[in-house]
């Protein structure tokens, strides 16, 4: 498989060179040959704009090429307005994979500044009545005051890295308290994961678990179920508190078992329509980076978690990967967006980043751990 990898990687580069000389705004989806952006007329639509930049740095650790430094440097830059933003939930998404990933490779500190105020600033969504962040903007819409995401599980590795900075505690005692509710509202006892939690936002109390991505409310939309895996595997570095890593080695067990011949997910785990549905790339290499992660954390089965990751980023690599892409492409096909959204069938900026962490993670581990190493241990928290 190395083979495999390194010449995965080695395209993977080559098509983010492709996409640095012909995009002029931040991509989201790829299809019929042109990379569309995001719909922007809320804040919210920045939310994939750190997967591009994340790219950007990782492929420029790779090859030493000063152009994708460059690029990734500019692109950085278009992104520091969104520090204060509170119209998105995904400050994680957008400033630990562009400005912490910077810092972190290039050993320039000053890229640091922009993410501390992000991690402040996303702290301004906690629900102290519930002990959630809250996802989304109300708009004015009680409902949506009181609702949380399993997407916001990826966006603590902000808070606890910048609570490792600064030494604010508070950082860390948010990122737990959110992780903690949510495994209540949103893990179940069989180790899937519901999309979204309705809380009554003045009282705290759970109302019920809702969907927005997912089939149905009781379903399991994978990329959310892979979020979870990789977000409660990072939790359990940071903290050491023993129940984040049962809850990802459920998150992961459950993956297993519902995984495809292929080990490449369907968009929903419980689909009744599967195998005549549609996959989602993304989410296996979103899953494949947990599995990385929960490999580092949990010794005893370590090997059984990176026998499984090994096997789904082959499967990515022979059957998913575009080669000899001429132009601007994604680099992997059949990526979701959003089945119930009709949003399929397509290369995702999302899918493409992880990918490429996947691969860094197996072929160069040096540079996967300068990039999202944890520094210092936060554990001391109870249960």
């Amino acid at each position: 498989m190395t083979t495999v990898f390194a010449e995965s990687l080695q395209q993977s580069i080559e098509t983010t060179r492709q996409n640095l000389s012909a995009l002029e705004e931040f991509p989201e989806s790829f299809k019929h040959g042109l990379w569309r952006p995001i719909e922007k007329e809320r804040p919210a639509g920045h939310w994939v704009d750190g997967f591009w930049t994340g790219l950007l740095w990782l492929a420029w650790a790779h090859s030493g090429d000063a152009d994708l430094k460059a690029g990734a440097e500019r692109w950085n830059k278009k992104l520091a307005h969104l520090k204060t933003s509170r119209g998105t939930h995904d400050l994680g998404f957008i400033f630990y994979l562009s400005h912490v990933i910077a810092g972190r490779l290039t050993g320039h500190a000053d890229w640091f500044d922009n993410a501390i105020t992000a991690a402040y600033t996303l702290t301004q969504r906690y629900n102290p009545r519930g002990e959630y962040l809250q996802a989304w903007d109300d708009d004015g819409i009680r409902k949506w005051a009181g609702r949380s995401n399993i997407d916001l599980m990826m966006n603590l590795a902000l808070l606890y890295w910048a609570s490792e900075k600064t030494g604010d505690a508070s950082l860390a005692d948010i990122a737990t308290q959110h992780a903690r509710t949510s495994r209540l509202a949103l893990v179940r006892g069989d180790g899937s994961t519901a999309h979204v939690a309705d809380f009554n936002p003045d009282t705290g109390l759970l109302i019920r678990q809702e969907q927005y991505q997912g089939y149905s409310y009781d379903s399991c939309w994978s990329r959310g179920q892979a979020w979870a895996l990789y977000g409660y595997a990072t939790c359990y570095r940071y903290t050491a508190i023993p129940g984040f890593l049962t809850t990802a080695q459920a998150l992961a067990d459950y993956t297993q078992r519902h995984l495809p011949a292929d080990l490449v997910p369907f968009w929903d785990y419980n689909s009744p329509h599967i195998p005549e549905t549609y996959r989602d790339s993304s989410a296996a290499s979103v899953t494949v980076c947990g599995l990385v992660e929960l490999a580092a954390v949990d010794s005893q089965n370590a090997a059984r978690w990176l026998e499984l990751a090994e096997r789904m980023l082959h499967s990515l690599c022979e059957r998913y990967l575009i080669r000899d892409a001429q132009g601007a492409s994604s680099i992997l096909r059949e990526g979701a967006r959003s089945v119930p959204a009709n949003l399929m069938e397509h290369g995702l900026i999302y899918g493409d980043y992880y990918f490429l962490e996947a691969l860094t993670a197996f072929t160069r581990p040096d540079i996967h751990q300068r990039a999202f190493a944890v520094e210092s241990n936060l554990s001391g928290m109870s249960e």
